[in-house]
């Protein structure tokens, strides 16, 4: 694991230099978690419909599990980054520990809750007979792999704090390569079926937690930080995520009423759906990297300001308006307000690249999903209005990675359910048909990604940019 940097370098080569060295390998570790899923598919699949379409809704049901304890990650990062920069690094590693203890508590009793519940959950989702049996299979021998999942979430926040996103890539190539080969075993070799490719998840999850811990502790050993989780800290742990979570849960109740929207207006508009979101999540890993390297970088530099700001202040011979001057100057100065400009324009840059590559193969990426002419006719113009908002979309990633690092956790959980008061109605008024022009296919597809690329993403941009112009989220 890397050391610290002193310094985040003013130069602009050295500043885009240092947000790739961390975006680009913090990509690799974002879309290596997705290979999970689509090497389970694979393998699965030769089991037959029936064992695919069990994974399909058991991973379903995990993924947004985990989705709703992502907070892990950013709130690690951004207080391990912040105390590091701060020069605090004890106090650095202590909440590193102590977030990954919280972590595998919360795994265990998500693990035991959602074992228990799996039976009533793939009911609930209108799953019966030989698919709810599968579905339920996978999630009984995959649960025990939670508390491992979370600790990955926890650890890997840990070492983005000291800026260093290519231990999380390397453990989590490997880990993709020791799934495949786990599941492989267990599916065929054992014949364990489907319960084998949760068994194998589980255990490549496992591994990887215990690959990511293990520089962590040896930090903290060398630091003379203690192993053992502290009460004080386990519940600071607790409040820094808590409104992360309520964020989370805002951005998942926005994506199921979409699902629902796209539901309503038909199987056709709910395949073309199918193919703009995954195209649209494809976007995002990019965009997300860019947060990652945004919450990193914000954490660190918001640290050094406070360091410098104490020891400045400790000087016998410093009127009170030279104090002023000086702490706007470390706060307000290069390190956080040109880091801020240059990580929008790597958002908005990166958000329109992808956007003109998506729009200029609207007419040809449908055809790698399907083959069926309608809902090729409906994915092409939607594909397009995506394509339209990803510029917006890169600066709503960034901007949101900026007060993630920040701490500004709260600020982002109310900003997360004022930006459904304007989406959701629309959305639930396009699935009913109750719009003007909702009621075809390409209409009402249209008017949904309209809604959620521009109405949606621009609430979500216009309260994180209100809120970054401002200097609260920077104390």
């Amino acid at each position: 694991m890397g050391a610290v940097p002193d310094t985040i370098t003013p130069a602009s080569r050295g500043l885009n230099r240092q947000i790739l060295s961390l975006a680009l390998p913090a990509l690799g570790a974002l879309i290596a978690e997705p290979l999970f899923v689509l090497a389970d598919s694979a393998m699965v699949g030769h089991l037959g419909a029936v064992s695919l379409a069990g994974l399909s809704l058991a991973s379903t049901i995990l993924m947004t599990t985990v989705g709703l304890f992502v907070f892990l990650a950013y709130a690690t990062t951004a207080t391990t980054a912040r105390l590091f920069g701060a020069g605090r690094r004890t106090e650095g590693l202590r909440a590193g520990v102590d977030g990954m203890w919280l972590a595998l508590l919360l795994g265990l009793g998500t693990g035991a809750l959602l074992g228990l519940a799996a039976p009533w959950l793939t009911d609930a989702m209108g799953a019966h007979g030989p698919v709810a049996q599968a579905a339920v299979a996978y999630l009984h021998t995959s649960c025990p792999g939670l508390p491992g999942m979370f600790v990955v979430l926890a650890a890997t926040g840990v070492l983005r704090g000291l800026l260093d996103t290519r231990t999380p890539f390397v453990v989590a190539a490997a880990g993709a390569a020791l799934n495949v080969a786990v599941n492989a075993i267990l599916l065929y070799g054992a014949g364990m079926g489907i319960a084998g490719s949760g068994a194998g998840t589980a255990i490549a999850q496992t591994a990887m937690a215990l690959a990511l811990v293990r520089p962590i502790v040896q930090e903290a050993r060398g630091a003379g930080v203690g192993l053992l989780p502290h009460r004080r800290g386990l519940r600071a742990s607790l409040g820094s995520g808590t409104p992360l979570l309520i964020r989370s849960l805002s951005l998942r109740v926005a994506i199921l009423a979409t699902v629902w929207a796209a539901t309503a207006l038909g199987e056709v508009s709910l395949a073309a759906h199918q193919v703009v979101g995954a195209l649209w999540n494809f976007a995002a890993f990019a965009l997300d990297a860019l947060a990652v390297a945004a919450q990193a970088l914000i954490g660190t530099a918001l640290g050094r300001a406070q360091r410098a700001d104490e020891t400045a202040s400790q000087a016998a011979d410093e009127t009170v308006e030279e104090a002023d001057t000086r702490n706007a100057s470390a706060t307000a100065g290069w390190s956080i307000d040109e880091l801020l400009r240059r990580m929008l324009i790597w958002g908005a840059g990166t958000g329109l690249l992808i956007g003109v590559v998506m729009a200029a193969g609207a007419g040809w990426l449908p055809r790698a999903f399907t083959s069926d002419a309608g809902v090729i006719a409906v994915t092409t113009p939607t594909l397009l209005v995506a394509a339209s908002a990803l510029p917006l979309a890169g600066v709503v990633y960034l901007l949101d990675g900026v007060l993630m690092g920040a701490g500004d956790g709260r600020y982002l959980a109310g900003a997360g359910l004022v930006t459904l008061v304007p989406y959701v109605p629309l959305a639930l008024l396009i699935g009913s048909g109750a719009m003007p022009g909702a009621a075809g296919s390409t209409s009402g597809l249209i008017q949904l990604w309209v809604a959620f690329a521009w109405v949606f993403m621009a609430a979500r941009g216009a309260t994180t940019y209100l809120r970054a112009r401002g200097t609260a989220w920077r104390h």
